[in-house]
């Protein structure tokens, strides 16, 4: 088996979470690859190393000194070797790039957090170093050249056995650096474990997996130990998420699993991430539970509107042409409502309504905002009759008004739309109603 190992900033933080490192790497030798992202955080008042590179860079960019903020990286760096007493010219190396610096490309200077990182735990982990400038090979337009990509990992993996990669960059061809987005060392590890047909990614992070609800509104949610593909996107699109969205996609294509672990708690099961459920395995009836606030719809009725061909195409077109994202479309016989981002419209709602007024010439139109929009995601609810019923239900209970309803195609996902000031209580009623008392609910659910 091949398992590509990426640890994320918080794992890579200081000389404890190197150790804390080397010991998860040793006790699986299946942990031949791992990729690293620059140190984080060591301490909650502390500076990331990336962000750090780019206050050097905003220096350079307005002919500020920078030599303090070097320097204060730089003794990062060097203690962080002599602590784990480590043999690597930190300060010989780093000294080379602070005298280049001002001639360096933004992208360049950033990418140095992952690469100074990098080459330590290489020596430390006693793997080699390898640059990702040297396989991760980038398009000029920003994109990978995955065939190139594939190539050149496939075969430093032959030639080396196993390495350390920095995570976060890689290179053109002609050797220019590039960056991913923010978050990019998941990226690099997932295009790693894909051109290496892995068989399983592991997310290294601080913490213990995918919880099923937010815990700053629900006190100790479970933890997801197997999500799907599917589900895992319809949370994170409501901003549930410990992963970047970019990373699944490579390793989803090919069918790798990613599995989200712990450092600091590596005996925890984390959380399981697969394109399908394993077969044989009891699951619960709802996975999780996410959403956001701040919310406006738009709602449009004109009578005998099913049979005016077009109409709903002409409509999202006005948004289109401000320039409004549409997050969801709930429809009726003679009436349909546009749910958007209360940001995306704050400067044209008034417009967009004006238009759709001159241009559809809508019977009525209403605006409703400060709404909140809830997602109850789980890939079991449809093999249970009646849980959308009992969902609204236990909000109708507690005096809740739902606002909106729509379903996932799929039918893995309930979305419900709630006054802004109802949100926290409406997530705390549903996952206490069908997630910490669950097995009463199956229950019910089997004796009807």
């Amino acid at each position: 088996m091949i398992k590509v190992a990426k640890f994320g900033g918080s794992s890579v933080a200081d000389a404890g979470q190197f150790r804390k490192v080397r010991d998860i790497v040793r006790s699986d030798p299946e942990r031949r690859f791992v990729v690293v992202s620059a140190s984080g955080r060591r301490f909650p008042t502390d500076n990331k190393l990336t962000d750090l590179l780019l206050l050097v860079n905003a220096h350079i960019q307005y002919h500020v000194d920078c030599s303090s903020l070097l320097r204060d990286i730089e003794g990062r760096f060097v203690a962080l070797a002599g602590e784990l007493g480590l043999k690597y010219p930190i300060s010989e190396k780093f000294e080379e790039f602070s005298a280049l610096v001002a001639s360096l490309s933004p992208e360049y200077i950033v990418s140095r957090g992952e690469w100074f990182t990098a080459q330590l735990m290489a020596e430390y982990l006693g793997k080699p170093f390898l640059d990702a400038a040297d396989v991760i090979v980038f398009h000029h337009d920003g994109t990978i050249d995955m065939e190139r990509t594939q190539t050149a990992l496939r075969d430093a993996a032959q030639r080396l056995g196993g390495f350390v990669l920095p995570g976060f960059y890689g290179a053109t061809v002609d050797g220019t650096i590039k960056l991913f987005e923010r978050g990019g060392g998941d990226i690099t590890g997932a295009i790693l474990a894909r051109c290496l047909d892995a068989n399983l990614y592991e997310n290294w992070t601080d913490v213990s997996g995918f919880l099923s609800a937010d815990p700053r509104i629900v006190e100790g949610p479970r933890t997801i130990h197997r999500i799907t593909f599917d589900e895992m996107r319809e949370l994170s699109y409501m901003g549930a998420s410990v992963l970047q969205e970019e990373a699944i996609f490579p390793v989803r294509e090919v069918g790798i699993p990613i599995q989200i672990k712990n450092t600091n708690l590596p005996e925890k099961r984390g959380t399981i991430i697969r394109e399908t459920a394993e077969d044989g395995v009891s699951e619960h009836l709802i996975t999780g539970i996410a959403g956001r606030k701040d919310f406006t719809a738009i709602h449009v009725q004109r009578a005998h509107m099913s049979g005016e061909v077009g109409y709903i195409r002409r409509a999202l077109g006005i948004f289109e042409r401000y320039g409004v994202s549409v997050e969801h479309i709930p429809t009726g016989v003679d009436s349909f409502g546009v749910v958007v981002s209360a940001s995306d419209v704050k400067d044209s709602v008034y417009s967009i309504v004006n238009d759709i007024q001159r241009d559809l010439k809508p019977d009525s139109i209403n605006v409703v905002d400060k709404l909140a929009l809830i997602s109850v995601v789980g890939r079991n609810m449809s093999r249970r009759a009646g849980t959308s019923g009992r969902v609204f239900g236990a909000l109708g209970e507690e005096g809740i008004n739902i606002r909106m309803i729509t379903q996932s195609s799929q039918e893995i996902s309930i979305i419900m739309g709630v006054d802004n000031d109802d949100f926290e209580r409406a997530i705390n009623v549903i996952y206490d109603r069908f997630v910490e008392n669950e097995m009463a609910i199956l229950s019910e659910a089997d004796r009807g």
